[in-house]
């Protein structure tokens, strides 16, 4: 798969998380995390290691959103289930986003190598 495909789950996740960071008023976190795709420009086994990262952290704050918004709903005698899979959804993504990045560190690495030698 070409790099610039792996890179597009990753990259979407990232909008979505920076998204859900402007909508709570975290204005350097959004941009942050939004543009921290632009870092596997670099194509630096480092770069892959920091968007998985972030990455992950998001899946963390997907679940914890998921965790809170459906204690929420569920005391304001709500329904929360359609809300739950679609955070639970968004979650998993994120999640493959970061996992569909892992063949890169080794591409960049060995394309690095292969850059010295010539």
């Amino acid at each position: 798969m070409r790099p610039v495909l792996r890179a597009l789950p990753a990259t979407v996740a990232s909008i979505v998380l920076g998204a859900h960071f402007l909508r709570d008023g975290e204005v350097v976190a959004a941009v942050a995390v939004a543009v921290a795709p632009l870092l596997l420009a670099s194509r630096r086994g480092w770069s892959v290691r920091v968007v998985q990262g972030l990455l992950a952290a998001g899946v963390v704050v997907w679940l914890h959103t998921l965790v809170v918004l459906t204690a929420l709903r569920r005391a304001q005698g709500e329904a929360s289930l359609r809300m739950g899979l679609i955070l639970f959804t968004v979650a998993l993504v994120t999640a493959l986003g970061a996992v569909l990045l892992e063949p890169l560190a080794s591409h960049f690495r060995t394309a690095r190598s292969g850059m010295k030698e010539a």
